[in-house]
């Protein structure tokens, strides 16, 4: 069965950032299978509304990609007002500025709304940000405990600056200084905490912190 463009466009936004079907599924509070049955079965015919405008918001991405029927007698300007907004996941998990935390489930549970073109001015591609919460007080007075973090996982090569890590079984939320040669050192802001050393195929980088919120 040819796959046609909304389905085809599906997979593509689901591999690039790196998300299964089953889980997308999940998200949609669905059968694990319903995503895989819609892109390899064409069932359902179409997706739901609410369903449609659920994944267009995780992945950044007009619902006309993910196949909305246009209207074409005219484009309404609150359409035109919504597409200059990106609504980045906020994913289930948190990044330790502490000992450190389990990295369990990815799954979002809710957005926070960005101007698209503050994104883009700052280099950034909607479908490759995420928010998730920092815990601990490793980071202050940079990032306090409950801050929100925009973390932008695009795949860049690794430089100096704060980063969500995976270390092992844990996630943590570190500067990274690259400059010697075999060595990363993930890098607190409180001097209460030592740096730690790692060889560099014990850190998965996950992505830059790019941006912070945060109660005052």
């Amino acid at each position: 069965m040819e796959i046609d463009p909304a389905r085809r466009r599906l997979l593509e936004l689901a591999d690039e950032r790196r998300v299964s079907l089953a889980r997308l599924s999940q998200m949609l509070g669905k059968n694990p299978s319903y995503l895989q049955q819609f892109v390899r079965k064409g069932s359902p015919r179409r997706l739901e509304e609410q369903d449609r405008g659920m994944l267009a918001r995780f992945f950044g991405v007009s619902e006309d990609e993910l196949g909305r029927v246009k209207d074409n007698s005219y484009i309404s300007a609150d359409l035109r007002r919504k597409s200059d907004w990106v609504d980045v996941p906020r994913l289930a998990i948190g990044a330790s500025a502490g000992p450190g935390s389990l990295a369990e489930g990815e799954a979002a549970f809710d957005t926070i709304r960005f101007s698209n073109r503050w994104l883009r001015s700052m280099g950034l591609q909607p479908g490759h940000l995420s928010t998730i919460v920092v815990s601990g007080d490793s980071m202050e007075p940079t990032l306090r405990d409950g801050d929100e973090i925009l973390v932008d996982r695009s795949l860049r090569p690794r430089r100096d600056g704060i980063h969500v890590v995976r270390l092992g079984d844990s996630l943590l939320v570190k500067r990274l200084d690259t400059a010697r040669s075999g060595v990363i050192v993930l890098i607190s802001d409180n001097a209460a905490y030592p740096p730690v050393e790692c060889v560099p195929q014990d850190v998965e980088v996950i992505g830059r912190v790019v941006w912070k919120g945060g109660r005052i």
